[in-house]
């Protein structure tokens, strides 16, 4: 089952601290907004969003469609095809995708310890 690229997606209480941090352990934001409280940075082929008031815990993040860079593949399997599989298999996503739809979507599992892992399509 190919999820896509993968990041951890960190909530942060200060992103200007978090983002000076990071950047001193060799991060360098590639994509986000400060002013809307969202960053992205990447250190090699590792991804981390840093995420103020967001949301409450940290999240692992994959994204079907895109590389570690971002960019679009050329084949990926839909999220919502994803989720129907990984319901098939047991697994009762959180929050779901509409099945009805095409294009960007997302659902929301939670494993046996409480970590949240977000499968959000951006295309």
């Amino acid at each position: 089952m190919e999820l896509g690229a993968f990041s951890v997606s960190l909530a942060v209480k200060d992103l200007a601290a978090s983002r000076a941090f990071y950047e001193k352990l060799g991060f360098e934001q590639f994509h986000g907004d400060a002013a809307q409280n969202w960053l992205i940075l990447k250190n090699g082929s590792t991804v981390i969003g840093l995420f103020q008031g967001m949301f409450p815990d940290n999240i692992m993040t994959f994204n079907p469609g895109w590389d570690q860079s971002a960019q679009n593949t050329e084949t990926f399997t839909d999220v919502r095809e994803l989720q129907a599989r990984l319901i098939a298999q047991g697994l009762e996503p959180v929050t779901k995708a509409d099945p009805d739809t095409t294009g960007p979507a997302s659902f929301v599992l939670v494993d046996p310890d409480g970590n949240s892992i977000l499968i959000d399509q951006h295309r």
